[in-house]
C-alpha cells in the first residue's frame, strides 16, 4: 500500500535534475565535501530516470524513487539512486507540520554522527521547485521489516533460524541505542522538542496527542479506552531523570534497513522529539506486539522476549529502564490514535478495496485495554 504519485513524473526529473545541479556537494563520496550548504565542484549534472513508488511505504509522506547518474565536472559518471521524499499533500496523518525539523535531524546525523542514516543530498522548502518541500536522500539497498503483511507472517526473517532473528533484532537495539548516546546540546538538536505543548518529556508528547484527539478521530467504541489510558497517564508521571536524550519517534525495526544482520540504516523521524530513551522501547516493544499479538500472529521464534529486551537495553545505555509500564501504555495510546488516522485514511482515499481494509484501528484499540490493564496491575504491584 502507497501514497499515489501525485507528480508529473517529466517536471519531476527536470526540475530535481536542475535542483541538484545547483547542490553539487555528493555525500555518498566521502572524497567530496557535502553539507546542506552546497559545497562540492561547480559544473555537475545529473541524468535521472523513471520515478517510481515502493510499494511498502506509509501514508506519512511521499516516497519517489529514482535511478540517477550523477556526471562531474571531468565527465566521471556515478550511479546514484535516489530516494525523494516530500512533505505529506493531501495524505495528513499528523496533524502538525515538522518536515523542516525532519530534514535538519537527517542532515545532522548524517554529517555529524554515526548513526547509520542514508546520505543527504540536501533538503528544499520551497513547494514551488516539486509542487512540495522535499528532501533528496541516497538510496540504501537491504531488506525491511514489513508492516503489512506483518514481519511475522512474511518477509526476509521468515527463513532465518532463531538465533539469526535474534541478531537482527539485537542490531536493531543497538542502532537505537546510538541514537540515545547523542548529546542533544552538543549536536544542536534543541529544536527536535515541540514547546508549544510544554516541557520536554513525555509530558509533552502526551499534550500533543491529547490536544488533536479530533483529528486523530478515534471511533465511539474506542473513546471510553483512550479517555481511561490518557488519565492513568497524567496520574502516573514518571521521573524522567536522566539526562534528555533525541527521542526518534518511530523507533522500530520496520524503519530500518538490514543489510544480512546489519542495520545498514534507520529511517524516518516524523515522531521525533525530545526525551528518555524509554519512550522510543516502550514503542519498538509495543509496534512488535501489535503487528503480532495485536493481530493475532504468533512472534517469529527467536526473538527476545519483553524482558530480555529491556535488560539488553539497559546494559546497551549503561543505566536501568524506568516506568517501562508507563512508556508502553503512551505508544500503545499513540498507536491507537495513529491507526484510527491511517485506517480512515485507507478508506477516504479508496488506497484499498472496501472488503480489503485491515481493521487496524480495532487491533490497536483492543490491544490499548489490555496494555492499560497490565499498566494498572503493574503498579499496584510495583513492576515496571
Amino acid at each position: 500500500m502507497a501514497v499515489p504519485f501525485q507528480a508529473d513524473p517529466d517536471r519531476l526529473r527536470s526540475r530535481l535534475a536542475a535542483w541538484l545541479a545547483a547542490h553539487p556537494a555528493d555525500p555518498a563520496d566521502p572524497a567530496d565535501p557535502a553539507g546542506p550548504a552546497g559545497g562540492g565542484p561547480a559544473g555537475v549534472r545529473w541524468e535521472l530516470g523513471e520515478p517510481t513508488v515502493p510499494s511498502g511505504q506509509g501514508l506519512s509522506g511521499e516516497l519517489v524513487l529514482l535511478p540517477a547518474t550523477r556526471i562531474g565536472p571531468d565527465g566521471r559518471r556515478a550511479s546514484r539512486p535516489l530516494v525523494v521524499r516530500m512533505a505529506p499533500r493531501r495524505f495528513r496523518l499528523y496533524p502538525w507540520d515538522r518536515f523542516a525539523e525532519q530534514c535538519r535531524i537527517a542532515e545532522i546525523l548524517a554529517r555529524d554522527t554515526d548513526v547509520p542514516v542514508p546520505p543527504v543530498y540536501g533538503h528544499e522548502l520551497d513547494p514551488e521547485v516539486l509542487g512540495a518541500p522535499f528532501i533528496v536522500l541516497g538510496r540504501v539497498d537491504g531488506d525491511v521489516p514489513a508492516d503489512l503483511p506483518p514481519y511475522h507472517m512474511q518477509g526476509f526473517m521468515i527463513d532465518m533460524a532463531p538465533a539469526a532473528r535474534a541478531r537482527v533484532w539485537d542490531a536493531g537495539l543497538v542502532a537505537m541505542a546510538g541514537i540515545h548516546r547523542l548529546d542533544p546540546q552538543r549536536l544542536g538538536l534543541g529544536f527536535a522538542g515541540q514547546p508549544e505543548y510544554g516541557p520536554v518529556g513525555a509530558a509533552q508528547q502526551l499534550a500533543a496527542y491529547q490536544r488533536h484527539l479530533d483529528f486523530f478521530a478515534v471511533d465511539e467504541a474506542a473513546r471510553a479506552t483512550v479517555d481511561d489510558a490518557l488519565a492513568w497517564l497524567h496520574d502516573h508521571p514518571p521521573a524522567e531523570r536522566h539526562p534528555v536524550r533525541l527521542v526518534w519517534g518511530d523507533a522500530r525495526i520496520g524503519n530500518m534497513i538490514f543489510q544480512g544482520e546489519r542495520v545498514a540504516a534507520v529511517l524516518d523521524w516524523e515522531m521525533v522529539s525530545l526525551g528518555q530513551p524509554e519512550t522510543d522501547l516502550g514503542w519498538f516493544l509495543h509496534l512488535d506486539r501489535h503487528l503480532g499479538e495485536g493481530v493475532g500472529l504468533a512472534r517469529l521464534p527467536g526473538l527476545p522476549d519483553r524482558a530480555a529486551t529491556v535488560a539488553r537495553y539497559a546494559e546497551l545505555l549503561g543505566r536501568p529502564m524506568e516506568n517501562m509500564e508507563y512508556y508502553l501504555l503512551l505508544a500503545s495510546l499513540r498507536h491507537t490514535l495513529l491507526a484510527a488516522r491511517v485506517t480512515r485514511l485507507i478508506r477516504e482515499y479508496e488506497l484499498l478495496p472496501p472488503d480489503l481494509v485491515p481493521p487496524i484501528d480495532q487491533f490497536a484499540a483492543r490491544l490499548l485495554a489490555r496494555v492499560l490493564d497490565e499498566a494498572r496491575v503493574g503498579v499496584s504491584s510495583g513492576a515496571g
